[in-house]
């Protein structure tokens, strides 16, 4: 039978049709978000309202990556003047503020460290000190990411990480030539079953009986058993050895004030929206509440791992009274042999050292707080002339003039690798601005101006006083009980959205609220800007368990079960934290004057 109108195709099918949606998801964000919520400004037609316009649409657009996060962070210097908010001259001043160049000098010096490898040597000293025992080699795993992770970025330590920890676990599975001595010894136990007897097993073949093919089928099962038990204690280690070390990445970077996007959002916003706050959150001051929390969340972290992955035999994770197998000289050998590899350190790797440690001292005496810190000394003014971006444009400033190599005149013998006298023309320096270029994450400095600019903006409309207002019956309800259920909500946002775009949203409201409810500020700040960091449950929240997540061990199902535990930990942690020591740190008991005061 022909067709009539053989033109026309059938209509597409509901599965084509949700497909076809899928494909213009974005498109179809980027075109309703903004109809969607156009009655904001155009119906209320308030300042605030215009505000909380700008705001959500890029809350939207940084929750769904629609655009790139740094490109959603320009969103308020085109919107603002516009609105007739800020002008556009004042908007632009929020994208490099004094936490800016924190961020950036910091990585600068992060990259620095990176470039010359000096990351893994340390890493590798360590797992040759810790040995490889597997509680003992995942601790090892643990405290060097973490420790890592304070100076430089979480992703590139998951990224030097993760090979060597599989290189490891290679040798330490490798243990296929265990199989017949599993087998021999069974089978002589079954020869030895009957000491009258030679030769058992020949004599029942002989005479085709059925208890010796029970026996050998007795030997098979027992053997396979063996097999799938050894099998899947191997995959348990697997998925163990390389959570571990994307959970490291995101508690060590709690520990410093540079380690983490969020801590530099809350250092901006503090500034930005209490401007008399006396520089209250410092280097120091933040390493020291942070650094026991993170010390208390690693050490329960390894707790909950070694009890779902690896149990608690001593004999067998800890190597109590056990005997070293070829197994672990092996992977001993292993990192030995990447250690060898690096050869001596150069001069260029002791330059780099020198000034990281010079970076760090100077971050911790500018202002302890305690005492008068070098700045206040030297200066002899309480003006806040010198601040720990200062130090950091200081130290990577050196990066750029210090030569990688020791000049000829300074060093005769070989210990250093000096400069051939033939080889005439300048001397590499520690750094150079290509490296730079290609590995400093750029986009970072927007998200953070990005942040300050939204902040400026919900002060001058008046949108942060209004929602201050809105959460004044809070204050029936305990400020610890506050703390805790949004430290919960911040912990679940952050497993969907980037830890900066989260801070960045909340950080500012919660400022207000505090104001409002009449509670110290750092006191629901402190919680939740760490809470933004605990990115533990999916391999899409954060890029560490995304590159963990590429290498195979691990299921969706298995991070998601591990990690909300990990969730749980960290918000107990924090709650103890900000209790305990950090009441008697910050004064949280009281209310402080500066609170009272906004930025102009």
């Amino acid at each position: 039978m022909v067709r009539a109108f053989p033109a026309f195709a059938p209509l597409p099918s509901r599965m084509t049709f949700l497909k076809f949606l899928r494909s213009v998801k974005n498109e179809l964000i980027l075109f309703f978000t903004p109809l969607a919520f156009l009655p904001l400004p155009l119906v209320i037609g308030t300042a605030e309202a215009e505000c909380a316009y700008v705001i959500i649409m890029m809350a939207v657009f940084w929750c769904t990556e629609v655009l790139p996060l740094a490109i959603t962070a320009l969103l308020p210097a085109l919107l603002f003047p516009l609105f007739g908010i800020m002008e556009s001259k004042d908007v632009c001043m929020q994208y490099l503020k004094d936490t800016n160049l924190l961020f950036v000098g910091g990585l600068m010096v992060a990259v620095a460290v990176e470039h010359w490898n000096l990351h893994k040597r340390i890493a590798l000293r360590v797992l040759l000190f810790v040995g490889v025992r597997p509680a003992l080699l995942m601790l090892g795993f643990m405290g060097v990411t973490a420790f890592l992770s304070m100076w430089i970025s979480n992703t590139a330590t998951t990224a030097m990480m993760v090979p060597i920890v599989q290189a490891v676990l290679e040798q330490l599975n490798d243990n296929e030539a265990e199989i017949p001595q599993i087998l021999s010894s069974e089978e002589q136990q079954v020869q030895t079953s009957d000491p009258d007897s030679k030769q058992p097993l020949q004599t029942e073949k002989q005479s085709e009986g059925q208890q010796g093919s029970v026996v050998v089928t007795f030997l098979d099962t027992a053997v396979e058993a063996a097999k799938r038990k050894e099998a899947a204690e191997k995959k348990r280690m697997c998925k163990g050895m390389t959570l571990c070390v994307c959970y490291a990445a995101s508690i060590g970077g709690t520990a410093t004030l540079t380690g983490t996007g969020p801590n530099l959002v809350l250092k901006g916003q503090m500034s930005q929206l209490f401007p008399e706050n006396g520089d209250v959150i410092n280097f120091a001051s933040w390493f020291g509440f942070a650094f026991p929390n993170m010390i208390l969340m690693l050490t329960l972290a390894w707790l909950w791992l070694q009890f779902v992955f690896m149990g608690f035999n001593f004999k067998k994770t800890w190597g109590c009274g056990a005997v070293k197998t070829e197994k672990d000289i092996a992977a001993y050998n292993v990192i030995r042999e990447q250690h060898r590899l690096l050869g001596p350190m150069t001069f260029g790797e002791i330059s780099v050292l020198g000034l990281f440690t010079l970076l760090v001292v100077m971050w911790f005496s500018r202002d302890p707080g305690f005492v008068d810190g070098w700045a206040t000394t030297i200066f002899n003014s309480e003006a806040e002339y010198v601040t720990d971006a200062t130090v950091a444009i200081f130290i990577a400033i050196l990066l750029f003039v210090l030569p990688s190599k020791a000049p000829s005149f300074c060093c005769r013998s070989h210990s250093f690798d000096t400069v051939p006298p033939q080889a005439a023309g300048p001397t590499p320096r520690l750094l150079t601005w290509k490296v730079v270029q290609k590995k400093l994450p750029w986009g970072i400095v927007l998200l953070l101006g990005g942040g300050f600019a939204l902040a400026k903006g919900s002060e001058v409309s008046g949108l942060s006083k209004w929602l201050g207002d809105q959460m004044a019956p809070l204050q029936s309800i305990p400020p610890w009980a506050i703390a805790i259920i949004l430290c919960l909500l911040i912990a679940t946002f952050t497993e969907c959205t980037s830890n900066v775009a989260t801070a960045t949203l909340f950080l500012p409201v919660l400022a207000s609220m505090s104001q409002s409810i009449g509670i110290n500020p750092l006191y629901v700040m402190v919680p939740c800007t760490l809470s933004a960091s605990f990115a533990f449950m999916l391999p899409v929240a954060t890029p560490p368990n995304a590159i963990v997540f590429s290498y195979g061990y691990l299921k969706v199902a298995d991070m998601a079960r591990t990690g909300i535990v990990m969730n749980i930990i960290g918000i107990l942690c924090i709650t103890l934290a900000i209790n305990t020591w950090g009441k008697a740190m910050f004064e949280l008991d009281s209310f402080p004057v500066w609170a009272n005061a906004t930025g102009v």
